[in-house]
């Protein structure tokens, strides 16, 4: 990949970060070391390990408020993917012509390595992590980075690695326009983050396909074929890219799919075909089936033998807050799945259980249409308990569906009267379909929460 010899932006001058979490202070000091005169701003307080961060490397910063006189002065700008393309001060700068991009696209000019690049409503961070995981057994020199890991900016400046395993956000794509990856992954796409799309699902599905933008013909592109959104949107892009589809419903020629004994079968050009039944999958139901394909359809792209790869797909330990077993008390399995911020995680999480559920949902709603629940939520579904503030569009929801449909007061209130609703044998899912910033910080500390309420029943 050549990436370091194309550079679309300013190479000196000024260099405003704005958002000072993970990426931002990454980027401030991949800045530096390229000569830049960096100065970080954040709305809110920063976090005391990256002020420490920042102190150590002589990087001006301020909390609190953006000084708008000084950052209208920048060259180039990089921005966080939280703060929202309508927000004003973005507005300001966008009028003033000054270039306003991701710390994905800033680090990319500086690196002619590997770029591995996964996006999707669901499964990302599960199938970035399996891929990471498999490339890092191979031996391979990887980095992890992007939503996950340690930014990308600062692995570039400081660590630099072969190849990059990135989750890519629609947030950090609505940035990006110059990046070009070696390796595009599209999992799904489902509505997700609609309130920052207009609500228009045309805009959505647009920046889900920018992972895509500038490939070549040399580079691959992994897609669900059994995806209805990413179906109805491919005659309307231009795909030089190999494409490799991967699907649990039709024979694929050359990609991914499952046959009726239920074995998974890889094929791509001039490499040795790959075989593996799904029951000795390591991550088991629908979802992660079609995260075990892509994932290892990179590892095929990356020439791995097939027997590492049997044995990645094998022994892969799930991430924290996805479906994530906690204790089973009395006969009952209690199961975190916190990191279940919308709608169709939800749809995957319950299609995972063939037990009762004591469902745990709630919290800040995105605009979310429950409809696709509905028939799982009537087969799977004994109880809802509400958790978060968002509970009137819940019990109008399913009112009609479950026969119980309780609000909470705390977590620890919820995984109460959970354990009261359960009986031997059934599953308490915390599955919320929803942000957690109404009572949590973020989607961990509700897991974590919920995991200490558990415990101490």
């Amino acid at each position: 990949m050549s990436n370091i010899a194309h550079t679309y932006y300013p190479q000196q001058g000024r260099l405003v970060i704005l958002g000072a979490g993970e990426s931002g202070v990454g980027a401030a000091i991949l800045g530096k070391d390229k000569g830049f005169d960096v100065f970080v701003s954040d709305m809110g307080s920063i976090d005391p390990k990256y002020q420490t961060q920042l102190l150590a490397e002589e990087i001006t910063f301020e909390a609190g408020g953006h000084d708008e006189a000084l950052i209208l002065t920048a060259d180039l700008v990089v921005k966080s993917p939280g703060i929202p393309e309508k927000a004003p001060l973005v507005q300001k700068l966008r009028a003033a012509g000054i270039s306003v991009i991701s710390e994905i696209e800033f680090a990319a000019q500086y690196t002619d390595a590997r770029l591995i690049c996964i996006t999707g409503s669901n499964g990302k961070s599960t199938t970035t992590l399996l891929t990471y995981y498999t490339l890092q057994k191979a031996g391979l020199s990887v980095g992890l980075a992007g939503n996950i890991g340690k930014s990308f900016a600062f692995q570039v400046a400081r660590a630099q690695f072969d190849s990059y395993v990135l989750e890519i956000s629609s947030f950090m794509l609505d940035d990006m326009y110059h990046f070009r990856a070696d390796v595009a992954v599209l999992l799904n796409i489902t509505p997700d983050h609609l309130d920052r799309y207009d609500y228009n699902m045309d805009k959505y599905v647009n920046s889900k396909f920018r992972i895509i933008q500038n490939q070549k013909p040399t580079d691959y592109f992994i897609y669900c074929a059994d995806d209805e959104e990413i179906n109805k949107a491919m005659p309307r892009f231009n795909i030089p890219a190999l494409q490799l589809p991967f699907s649990q419903q039709q024979f694929v020629e050359t990609g991914a799919y499952l046959d009726t004994q239920n074995n998974i079968l890889i094929s791509i050009p001039n490499t040795e075909a790959f075989t593996m039944n799904i029951e000795e999958l390591s991550l088991q139901g629908r979802h992660n089936t079609y995260n075990s394909m892509a994932s290892g359809l990179v590892a095929k792209i990356q020439e791995l033998r097939n027997q590492l790869i049997k044995e990645c797909l094998g022994s892969y330990v799930n991430i924290p807050h996805r479906l994530e077993h906690v204790a089973y008390i009395g006969g009952v399995n209690y199961v975190n799945d916190s990191k279940a911020t919308n709608v169709n995680s939800v749809w995957y999480a319950l299609e995972s259980f063939s037990t009762d559920i004591v469902l745990l949902l709630g919290g800040v709603d995105k605009g979310n249409d429950y409809d696709m629940l509905r028939d799982l939520v009537k087969k799977k579904v004994k109880a809802i308990v509400c958790i978060g503030k968002d509970t009137a569009r819940i019990h109008d929801a399913f009112e009609d569906d479950v026969d119980v449909i309780v609000n909470s007061s705390s977590m620890q209130d919820a995984v109460q009267i959970s354990s009261h609703l359960a009986v031997k044998g059934d599953t308490v899912l915390l599955s919320p379909a929803c942000a957690s910033f109404d009572w949590f910080k973020n989607y961990e500390e509700r897991g974590d929460k919920f995991k200490d309420a558990v415990i101490s029943l």
